[in-house]
């Protein structure tokens, strides 16, 4: 893990603040719950609460409903001890919880993302771990090293943040079905996590999803298929849409008033030709230009920053024909 656990739980008293990315998905909500209970069992009187910037995914709150977690956009605690920031690649992700971060005496952060230099000078304590797949991965094995067990409930969420980031299982390591294994021994059921991820999507999700289809634009580079979209809304999902329909990379981009949010995804087969990894090679990069924040996976990223999203489309299109070295024509 890097980093010495007696230090790591020295710091678990008192007031902590944990605080998710925007638009906290299920690992993120996941990884926040399962350390606000461990905080429980290492001090039974420390006051804890979860944050996010804005809100939670539609299937987050879903978890948040059926688990009951108390997570919120507005802050309880006044000047707490501690902050610890989950699943999170770039200070950008926090929007307007920052400067709430930042001003804390104590700042940890845990992560399965690339290793943020930013975030580095920042952190007090950075559990960075990529070859995770899951920041659920991560926290679930800090109970174990810790000397804890987690109960049943903690259990099946850890587990819903694996399968939703493992994309189901779509990928995984050898050391994350052994922690998938350990979670199922402690009472975690596997079809009752998938089904509770099963959410069907509402009219609104599935309306940007044809939009994002309707509105594409379509390219060929060398034997790849890259498709983008104007879309101000459910990028991420959208993105997943696209692939489904059999592009190999999706680039979805959308504008709030200024302010640019993009959403990239890539087949598996894609990165694995290719080794482009779209976290560290394509999104980080662009979103300099943006003077925004990039970061995630080698097949699913994402950038924020600030711009036109019909421009962006058009840059990040000849940019990744650069990164495959092949010319890019529009079908």
């Amino acid at each position: 893990m890097g980093v010495d656990t007696s230090v790591l739980r020295d710091n678990l008293r008192g007031k902590v603040s944990i605080i998710c990315h925007h638009n906290a998905d299920p690992d993120a909500i996941g990884a926040a719950y399962a350390f606000q209970r461990l905080i429980a069992v290492i001090d039974p009187e420390a006051a804890t609460e979860i944050l996010y910037p804005d809100s939670a995914s539609q299937l987050s709150e879903r978890i948040i409903r059926h688990f009951s977690i108390d997570a919120s956009n507005h802050t309880k605690l006044v000047g707490p001890d501690t902050v610890i920031v989950v699943d999170t690649g770039s200070l950008v992700q926090l929007e307007s919880l920052t400067f709430f971060v930042e001003s804390a005496k104590t700042r940890i952060f845990i992560d399965h993302h690339g290793r943020d230099p930013e975030i580095d000078r920042l952190a007090t304590i950075y559990i960075s771990d990529e070859n995770a797949v899951a920041t659920c991965e991560i926290v679930s094995n800090i109970w174990g090293e810790m000397g804890f067990e987690p109960p049943k409930e903690v259990a099946e969420v850890l587990l819903l943040g694996i399968i939703f980031d493992s994309k189901h299982f779509g990928i995984g390591t050898s050391r994350l079905f052994r922690t998938v294994a350990r979670l199922m021994d402690l009472g975690a059921n596997l079809k009752g996590a998938r089904d509770l991820l099963q959410a069907s999507m509402d009219s609104s999700e599935r309306i940007a999803r044809l939009k994002s289809a309707q509105r594409s634009t379509m390219y060929r580079i060398g034997s790849w298929l890259l498709v983008t979209s104007n879309l101000g809304s459910f990028e991420a999902s959208a993105a997943r849409g696209i692939l489904s329909l059999g592009a190999d990379v999706a680039i979805i981009a959308g504008n709030d008033k200024e302010n640019l949010k993009v959403s990239f995804r890539s087949t598996e087969e894609f990165y694995l030709k290719t080794g482009i990894h779209l976290g560290d090679e394509v999104s980080k990069p662009l979103a300099e230009l943006y003077g925004g924040a990039g970061g995630g996976h080698p097949t699913a990223a994402g950038v924020n920053g600030v711009g036109d999203s019909e421009e962006f489309l058009i840059k990040a299109a000849e940019y990744l024909a650069k990164k495959i070295g092949k010319p890019h024509q529009i079908l």
